[in-house]
């Protein structure tokens, strides 16, 4: 899959008391991207749940500033049965400021784990 670059700028409601961007943010701008990403690429079952974070890990290498204007690159590492991993990095005028690696598994209507419809996974393998 190509990569997928969701642009963001950093506002004061995103900052901390120092201008620094509070590290909870990035959880949120990752998901606005993730979802950016998929809206463009597939669209699921809509009586399924979907996918959901099944776990997720941050590593913080250069911090990002109030007014900074950055790019989430998404790209897919895996895709299973009925999961997917996913690595993000926040880039920065070419310098990476944080990495989010994490897999979403696809729930059913019931909230069960299922097999990812073929359309998702047709698109994800592009």
């Amino acid at each position: 899959m190509d990569v997928h670059k969701f642009k963001f700028s950093v506002a004061y409601a995103d900052t901390d008391a120092g201008g620094i961007m509070y590290h909870g943010r990035y959880i949120e701008i990752a998901e606005r991207a993730r979802m950016n990403w998929l809206g463009r690429n597939a669209r699921p079952n809509p009586a399924d749940v979907g996918l959901v974070i099944r776990d997720l890990q941050i590593r913080y290498l250069r911090p990002l500033f109030l007014c900074d204007e950055f790019v989430v690159e998404t790209r897919v590492l895996k895709v299973g049965a009925a999961s997917i991993s996913v690595e993000q990095k926040f880039v920065k005028n070419d310098e990476i400021c944080a990495i989010l690696t994490g897999t979403a598994a696809y729930l059913d209507a019931n909230g069960r784990p299922a097999c990812l419809p073929d359309v998702l996974v047709n698109a994800l393998k592009k």
